[in-house]
């Protein structure tokens, strides 16, 4: 049968094929993921020193923490606001808060300014995240693949990022503008994909079921809750017993949540718990420790691991969404334990003057996630990838919490910096040895789950074929993509702060390399060795 000839204006012709609004949004994936994720860590004890005496530093300790709880509250809301607003203007929404904070951040002065442009950046960062990962679901699958990888990579890479930026500053604003020039980069590139989305003149992806948003809307209840009680731990003076206690109870609420739903629903969610709780709280640490005041290589000496770890971590992600389709049960399990191998190799390696030892624990860590991730995200639909981001991002707060009470409970009573220094590390090693059990009980628990039985949503069945989002609804008929078809046999694929966030400052030796006092212990030593011996 002859096609007829397109009769469209040449521009609308051209930006229609179907890799044009791909690349732009994969563009905004790698550039917007990374500076969302940096909103997360605390750094503002990295330039204590630069601080008025005017200005309250433990309160302005307090409200600059409260980016994480306003992330967390802001993936859900996000996606339902999505109902209303299609993916492409509240991308530039999403971005345009985050800029606002940087604008608003060099001119912060007080407590309350500083806790309005953290809560805005928060804000803005989640919705850029759970965005743009509904964005990408019903594009060409490489995307679904490139966020996973992303997001993990942002992940390990976050408080390096928050770090880097401080390196001989002299305003402590910095750290509330910390990449204004990729903010810029960032909401440029959603505005011309906003542009070429309205030339194209195409509809939305399908907005999310009633019944899929009521059970979004329902987690905001315990997120905020664990929000508030990591908000009271830094200022009411909490005891490490009481800290490590309520991120215990976190944990396990955080489970139980995951629990909700169908078998395939709750394995995805008890995976992004594990994520969550673990990736970026064991990669903040491990960077603090690595600090060149410290014996460590410096950042400078650990961006070839990271870099060596991102590109493996993406390659890998988008090779299990483009070709993992027959394994995919057993990929979720098999990253999960990458990442407990990972936290096994930081006990073993960790600290080192040498930088490219780092490159096994960050590649196991950000390799693993991201193959979880890709993995478990192919077998579910947009609701409940949403809310299994949800309680990822929500295990992120209550891992940082957890590390916190351990570091309280090790760097109590020290005298001297070497006690210092081997507080971080006795904290390190058994916030990786915690936190490797943590996750094995999370594969067990996610298998045994999984084998019971659970009512999943019907599937409704679209009348064509192919991908929803804008851009990509296909005029004629066309052979079903295998990853597609995938996707319709998933449960409701077509339904569419103040917390004590590693407390721990970078000590004023120095941070990016060169010489200083004290020495790093001899690696492997952990302090429950010490307590056989």
């Amino acid at each position: 049968m002859a096609v007829p000839p397109d009769t469209r204006p040449p521009l609308q012709a051209r930006l229609s094929r179907p890799w044009s609004l791909d690349i732009l949004l994969g563009l905004l994936i790698v550039t917007s993921l990374p500076l969302a994720v940096v909103a997360v860590p605390n750094t503002l004890s990295v330039v204590a020193g630069l601080l008025p005496d005017d200005l309250d530093q433990a309160g302005l300790m307090r409200t600059h923490g409260l980016a994480l709880p306003a992330l967390m509250l802001a993936v859900p809301l996000a996606v339902a606001l999505r109902r209303r607003v299609p993916a492409a203007p509240l991308l530039v929404g999403a971005l345009a808060l985050v800029a606002l904070s940087d604008a608003a951040g060099g001119y912060a002065a007080s407590e309350l300014v500083v806790g309005v442009v953290r809560v805005l950046r928060g804000a803005g960062s989640g919705a850029v995240i759970a965005v743009t990962l509904a964005a990408a679901w019903h594009r060409a699958p490489v995307l679904r693949g490139l966020w996973a990888g992303v997001f993990a990579l942002s992940l390990l890479t976050a408080q390096a990022l928050a770090l880097w930026p401080l390196d001989e500053v002299t305003s402590w604003r910095v750290t509330l503008q910390p990449y204004p020039l990729v903010t810029g980069i960032a909401l440029a590139l959603a505005a011309v994909h906003l542009v070429v989305w309205l030339v194209l003149g195409r509809p939305d992806g399908d907005p999310l079921e009633n019944g899929e948003l009521k059970r979004l809307l329902l987690a905001v209840a315990p997120v905020a809750v664990v929000a508030a009680a990591a908000v009271s731990t830094a200022s009411a003076g909490w005891r490490s017993g009481a800290v490590v206690l309520l991120a215990a109870l976190a944990v396990a609420g955080l489970l139980a949540l995951a629990s909700i739903g169908g078998a395939v629903r709750r394995v995805s969610a008890y995976t992004m718990v594990a994520v969550g709780v673990v990736l970026l709280p064991s990669a903040a640490q491990i960077t603090l420790v690595e600090m060149g005041g410290l014996g460590g290589p410096g950042l400078r000496g650990l961006w070839v691991p990271y870099a060596v770890a991102g590109v493996l971590a993406i390659a890998a992600a988008v090779a299990v969404r483009l070709l993992g389709r027959g394994g995919r049960r057993w990929l979720a399990p098999l990253g999960l334990l990458a990442v407990v191998g990972g936290l096994c190799s930081v006990r073993l390696v960790v600290p080192s003057a040498d930088g490219m030892v780092l490159a096994v624990p960050f590649t196991l860590l950000a390799v693993g996630a991201a193959v979880a991730i890709t993995a478990v995200l192919q077998d579910i639909g947009l609701g409940a990838a949403v809310y299994g981001l949800t309680l990822c991002c929500t295990g992120v707060l209550t891992g940082f919490l957890l590390g916190a009470g351990v570091q309280m409970a090790m760097l109590d009573g020290v005298r001297s910096p070497q006690e210092l220094v081997d507080g971080f590390v006795g904290a390190l090693h058994w916030w990786a040895l915690i936190s490797g059990f943590l996750v094995v009980a999370i594969i067990v628990l996610a298998s045994l789950m999984a084998r019971r039985p659970g009512k999943e949503p019907a599937v409704p069945e679209g009348p064509c074929a192919g991908p929803s989002e804008p851009g990509d609804v296909l005029l004629v008929s066309a052979p079903v993509d295998d990853d597609r078809a995938d996707d319709d046999r998933a449960d409701d694929d077509r339904a569419d702060g103040d917390a004590p966030q590693v407390a721990a400052p970078v000590v004023k030796w120095g941070a990016f390399g060169g010489a200083g006092k004290p020495a790093v212990p001899p690696p492997g030593q952990s302090p429950e060795d010490a307590g056989s011996g």
